[in-house]
């Protein structure tokens, strides 16, 4: 049994503990109002499992028993456990979201063994100590961003990564899925997009200067039927998986299949092959016809894949937009000759020209644009949302001009950036963002009026994977800082220099233990293990505090 003290995100309030507790025994049975069916399953087939429970169903009034209720007049994604000695556990969701995160809230409860997929030590007896818990997140938007281009995580590591979002109170993966270095998403019109771009012949291991190579091949890509396990698993979580398709810079890969879409009048395109290295790529998309028609396609079969339903964030589709170098575009007739027939004032307003193609595209089809905060320049599409990663200012004018915004400041809550100073650190990359770094990031920018801020959607943090070649390094790299930016995204935290950094600490030594039953591979407190170093792999680290603007 764990304290109610001991919760990672720490809920509103708490009541208790105190008295007699309720136990979970084999004879502890469930009963579920109609709408949390979900979370039924999930209690009957994850912790049933990790502690040797039945969990079978049962009356709604058995002693000791678990229910399942929904109450209109809480916020859709908040509950209330009460858990009463003779009564049992009672979880009231204001939707079946609300019940469902808490029930991740029951599971900490329980201890570490309820975080494992069979019981370690039979004969246990669980309980949860008499308390009431009442609890909501303050950002709708709790997102994640990984990163299955640069190096490709298999179908079971995407399911994998889903249910530990899940057990943070996270409810958006990001998955970004196409890139130079690789296409990792089937489409049916297009064969050449798995054929030819889902590979690249070797890869750079380092950073974008380092002189090592790993000469095999590397690859992957999800099958349609792929995707849809992965949203469908994701929906049963109450989490909203938004595709990202990167247009029009990140495209060598789709330049290497189909060698139509890009500058052919500026490069041989068909020399092209997918890309090997990392760093900001040349290649980018024509602003053709043709390649309007070819992503029309693509977006297509994406919109079948992942439909707009229930889940929170369904309609968005992220099209990226970051990072396109206009030199191509100065030096081809034929991008000069698109601006002079719409009558744009450069190449930054044909590439707000392109997305806003998209944007009106979508949004005939019932769907949102979101984008990198590139999209700001040369004018913002209408309709579209930002994703701010280049510090908050894209954030700030976007919200101020009325759209929605998630904020993901690169120098706050990149992921794939160091977690401490030091030679021992794998890879380092970027500014230290330590834990308590992570736990004092404030999404919400100070000038920003309460009218503009109400444009902020929420926060994401981002894992990008070019020097992160597999889920340990991934892990690594994630944890434990995505304990903390979770509790950032779902608690009502006070002013950054005003939060408790020594009670989290404090609750992270109970949360360590739930990571290992999960088999995460974090970083540890005192530093990285052994075998989780990687000498003489050049990084890119970046000394000195990072900016905050």
């Amino acid at each position: 049994m764990t304290s109610s003290t001991d919760l990672i995100p720490a809920p509103r309030t708490v009541e208790g503990p105190g008295g007699h507790g309720v136990p979970l025994t084999e004879d502890t049975t469930v009963w579920a109002a109609p709408g949390t069916g979900g979370t039924e399953r999930w209690l009957r087939g994850t912790l049933g499992p990790a502690l040797g429970l039945p969990l079978r169903p049962g009356p709604e009034d058995a002693p000791d028993g678990l229910r399942l209720r929904l109450d209109a007049r809480l916020e859709p994604e908040a509950y209330r456990l009460a858990a009463t000695a003779g009564r049992g556990i009672e979880i009231t969701g204001g939707s079946a979201a609300g019940v469902f995160w808490g029930a991740q809230t029951l599971r900490q409860l329980l201890g570490p063994d309820a975080f494992r997929k069979a019981p370690v030590r039979p004969g246990t007896r669980y309980g949860v100590a008499h308390q009431v818990i009442e609890d909501a997140p303050r950002f709708r938007w709790r997102g994640f961003l990984l990163d299955v281009a640069r190096h490709f995580t298999p179908k079971d590591g995407v399911l994998r990564c889903l249910d530990l979002l899940a057990a943070h109170k996270l409810n958006v993966l990001h998955l970004h899925l196409t890139d130079d270095q690789g296409w990792r998403i089937e489409i049916e019109r297009y064969p050449r997009l798995t054929q030819v771009a889902s590979w690249r012949a070797r890869t750079r291991i380092g950073h974008g200067a380092s002189p090592l190579w790993d000469a095999r091949p590397h690859g992957g890509y999800y099958t349609q039927d792929d995707i849809r396990e992965i949203v469908a698993y994701a929906a049963e979580r109450h989490i909203s998986v938004v595709p990202e398709i990167d247009v029009p810079g990140h495209s060598q890969a789709a330049i290497a299949a189909y060698p139509e879409l890009g500058n052919t009048d500026v490069i041989d395109t068909t020399a092209l092959s997918v890309w090997d290295t990392w760093g900001i790529n040349p290649n980018v998309l024509a602003p053709t016809d043709t390649t309007l028609r070819f992503y029309e396609g693509v977006l297509e079969e994406v919109l079948g894949l992942f439909p707009a339903d229930a889940a929170a964030f369904s309609a968005f589709v992220h099209i990226g937009g970051d990072e396109c170098p206009k030199e191509q575009w100065r030096r081809s007739a034929v991008a000069q000759a698109r601006i002079a027939e719409l009558g744009l004032g450069g190449e930054d307003e044909l590439q707000a020209w392109f997305i806003g193609h998209f944007d009106r595209w979508l949004a005939a089809r019932g769907r949102r644009l979101i984008g990198w905060d590139e999209i700001l320049e040369g004018g913002l599409a209408d309709g579209a949302a930002v994703s701010s990663w280049r510090g908050y200012a894209g954030g700030v004018a976007a919200a101020r001009a009325g759209h929605d915004v998630v904020m993901c400041p690169e120098q706050q809550v990149y992921l794939d950036h160091r977690q401490a100073p030091g030679d021992d650190e794998p890879v380092p990359i970027g500014y230290v963002r330590t834990l308590e770094d992570v736990y004092r990031f404030e999404p919400v920018p100070p000038e920003l009026t309460p009218e503009e801020a109400r444009h902020v959607l929420g926060t994401q943090a981002n894992m990008w994977t070019e020097v992160t070649e597999d889920h340990a390094r991934v892990d690594y790299q994630t944890f434990p800082r995505l304990a903390a930016f979770a509790e950032v995204a779902w608690s009502d935290l006070p002013a950054p220099a005003e939060r408790d950094y020594a009670g989290f600490e404090r609750r992270m030594a109970a949360h360590y233990r739930r990571l290992d039953a999960l088999g995460v591979a974090y970083r540890p407190p005192a530093g990285p293990l052994p075998w989780q170093r990687r000498p003489g792999v050049l990084g890119r680290p970046v000394d000195g505090p990072p900016p905050h603007r």
